[in-house]
């Protein structure tokens, strides 16, 4: 990946075409699981994208700043795990505080935000990709964007599903597969405007 990417065409493309979840299938768990309700579904894609966001800018800054410079690289999924998890703690704290409805609502998937694989994927991609600082957070704040637009996609489907006259051996989580896969060629299909890779 070359660095000199414009941040428009990264936000762009970590929206639409290199989805974190629908190119990379990267936190599928929460995604199928909390995607039967909307408002639960937009508060957890909300959550997902605060905490891509905050752990892009401080994995970044740990990473080129005390990784790389103590000789330490080999201890960056450690550490961008316990910043993740530091995060998601103080995130955790807020939404219980703010909105204890939605706290209850999200119940274990909330915490689970830290091993969320999108989580540690969009870090490491950020590595591995050689992205600046700006790069990183446009790329971590895209890639919650389009994390949460796809499960509220997700979910808006789902209501809709559930008044449809679908076959029995279809219903549950054999219908909503295949909606997702049907959103990620629809996703995917921006591929010719920009891509990441």
């Amino acid at each position: 990946m070359s660095p000199d990417i414009t941040p428009i065409a990264l936000f762009v493309a970590s929206i639409f075409t290199s989805n974190i979840l629908l190119a990379n299938f990267l936190g599928m768990c929460s995604f199928i699981s909390i995607s039967k309700d909307m408002t639960s579904a937009s508060g957890l894609g909300l959550a997902v994208t605060v905490v891509l966001t905050i752990t892009s800018a401080i994995n970044y800054l740990v990473l080129q700043y005390v990784l790389i410079p103590l000789d330490i690289v080999y201890l960056r999924f450690i550490v961008f795990i316990i910043v993740i998890a530091a995060v998601v703690q103080m995130l955790e704290m807020i939404i219980d505080r703010i909105s204890p409805a939605l706290y209850m609502a999200l119940g274990i998937f909330l915490p689970l935000i830290t091993v969320n694989c999108a989580i540690l994927g969009v870090a490491l991609f950020i590595e591995i990709r050689h992205y600046t600082f700006i790069q990183s957070v446009v790329y971590g704040l895209g890639s919650g964007l389009g994390w949460w637009l796809a499960i509220v996609l997700l979910s808006a489907i789902r209501k809709k599903i559930e008044k449809a006259p679908v076959p029995a051996g279809l219903k549950g989580p054999g219908i909503t597969l295949i909606t997702i896969g049907f959103m990620a060629m629809a996703f995917i299909g921006f591929s010719g405007m920009v891509a990441v890779q």
